[in-house]
């Protein structure tokens, strides 16, 4: 069994009408899984559900090996789930530090030793440690909502649109340092609009179309098919 298993998902939000119908995600032990598709797609939607932000009327999701299907994202994220949210994701009027040190609070150990990889991961947190996060550049900003989710120690980080509103040399920066935390055995769940870049570097990537999967494949085989680069990726 994949390390997260989210079959068959079918819902939406509230007494709304379905926005997924029979979505399935899977993730391996430190694999790069990508979610794209056009706006509207369900893509935020289907993470989210994973993550448990909404009521699935079918379908289960499945984390190294437990059920977690009925479980609040606050038990989710002591199960081993990181998530970070296109916006809101920081405490804009707290220092760098301070939004590290929140990251931590589910953890009762000496969580020093964590900093210092984050520190290590992106030398920009490291430069801007004492400022108000909301001081910073939109690039550090994302470096630091991924950082602080990486406090929490998770097994699965899940990042909604981590490049939005970026430049494209900090967008490649991004990249590069998610390959890096996916090296160390963490898997990622990343939704991203900049499909071609994201599947460049995704191991597996998911195509969705209304809610429902369309492709799914490396994301070198994606890249590489004719109809996924002409529907969606410009030609």
């Amino acid at each position: 069994m994949s390390f997260l298993s989210a079959t068959k998902m079918t819902g939406g939000y509230g007494a709304g009408p379905d926005i997924l119908h029979e979505l399935d995600l899977t993730v391996e032990k430190g694999e790069i899984a990508v979610i794209v598709g056009p706006n509207g797609a369900g893509k935020s939607t289907g993470m989210k559900a994973v993550f448990g932000m909404l009521n699935l009327r079918e379908g289960s999701v499945v984390l190294d090996g437990k059920d977690i299907t009925t479980l609040s994202p606050q038990e989710r994220v002591h199960m081993g789930m990181g998530f970070v949210p296109q916006v809101r994701n920081i405490f804009p009027t707290m220092s760098v530090r301070e939004n590290l040190e929140m990251g931590a609070f589910i953890r009762n150990d000496d969580y020093e030793k964590t900093i210092e990889q984050v520190y290590e991961l992106f030398p920009a947190v490291y430069e801007k440690r004492d400022q108000n996060a909301g001081e910073l550049s939109g690039g550090q900003r994302q470096q630091v909502a991924v950082g602080r989710a990486l406090m929490t120690q998770p097994k699965l980080l899940m990042l909604d649109e981590p490049t939005a509103g970026v430049s494209p040399i900090v967008m490649d920066e991004l990249f590069d340092r998610i390959i890096e935390v996916a090296k160390t055995g963490i898997s990622i769940l990343m939704v991203e609009q900049n499909a071609r870049q994201a599947l460049e570097i995704a191991d597996k990537g998911y195509v969705l179309v209304q809610g429902r999967n369309a492709y799914t494949d490396t994301g070198e085989a994606l890249l590489a098919n004719p109809e996924v680069r002409r529907t969606f990726l410009g030609g």
